[in-house]
């Protein structure tokens, strides 16, 4: 360390800026690990169920670059903790990624790909299909007695439970964003608010979300048709947030449990 003024305080200072941002290096691997753990599973999960294409190219393209870029970006901004600089010193020899941080991610990853799969399953269970069936959507007209079942299978009726899918993931993935603003303070205590650039971040991508999903009013339907989305009513909605807000829940449960480990 090399002081460019006969202040001694600036080694606090110095100190403090670099636990900010080995922080902020934290929160970054922690939104993007998670949310690409969270895709994986939500693949996964849609696979091991025999589903139908849950996620299309097209779609989870879309949701690497613009859903998990900015967000990730704008973590780098994350305002330093109030009490950072009462935490006992780091081990030089500590991972970037502890076993606890991992087991974090891997939770996390598990609910986005749940609910995902989840918003998708239940489109067709609330049009009175079971599971079974969906799973065997493949050789549907070999066993549904009403044929009129598989119309349920075809492109352009996935169109919903994939657009389901997909602002479940989008919405889940940038609720996550907002959480990570610290990633062991409570959002009680370090809200979003306090990083203006993460709440911007947050914001953009899920209105272009809405712009896509909505081009077809504007007269350009075909946006929405090259992203295979249709628009979603506000009951279809209420299911989305219903499916995407306990990952909040989830995050600051598992921050409480780590805060109380290090007690």
């Amino acid at each position: 360390m090399i002081l460019v003024d006969d202040s001694f305080s600036s080694i606090v200072k110095a100190v403090e800026e670099g636990r900010s941002i080995y922080a902020n290096m934290q929160a970054f691997i922690n939104f993007l690990i998670s949310c690409n753990v969270g895709e994986v599973f939500a693949v996964f999960f849609a696979t091991l169920f025999g589903f139908p294409s849950i996620l299309s190219a097209m779609q989870l393209l879309w949701v690497n670059l613009i859903t998990d870029g900015p967000p990730a970006t704008a973590l780098g901004y994350n305002p330093a903790d109030d009490e950072i600089m009462k935490k006992s010193p780091r081990d030089r020899e500590e991972e970037i990624i502890t076993p606890w941080l991992l087991t974090r991610y891997v939770i996390i990853g598990a609910y986005i790909g749940i609910a995902t799969v989840g918003i998708f399953a239940s489109h067709f269970l609330q049009d009175g299909l079971t599971i079974d069936e969906v799973s065997k959507w493949s050789s549907c007209s070999e066993w549904a007695n009403d044929k009129s079942i598989c119309e349920a299978f075809t492109p352009d009726s996935l169109a919903v439970p994939q657009t389901l899918a997909l602002s479940t993931l989008i919405t889940t993935e940038l609720l996550k964003a907002l959480s990570t603003v610290s990633v062991d303070s409570s959002l009680l205590k370090i809200g979003p608010q306090r990083n203006p650039i993460l709440v911007l971040g947050v914001l953009v991508p899920f209105v272009i979300h809405l712009g896509i999903l909505y081009s077809g009013s504007f007269g350009f339907a075909s946006i929405a048709d090259s992203f295979g989305v249709v628009p979603l009513n506000v009951d279809q909605w209420m299911s989305v947030l219903l499916w995407s807000l306990p990952i909040v829940l989830v995050d600051e449960a598992l921050k409480a449990y780590g805060r109380s480990r290090n007690e």
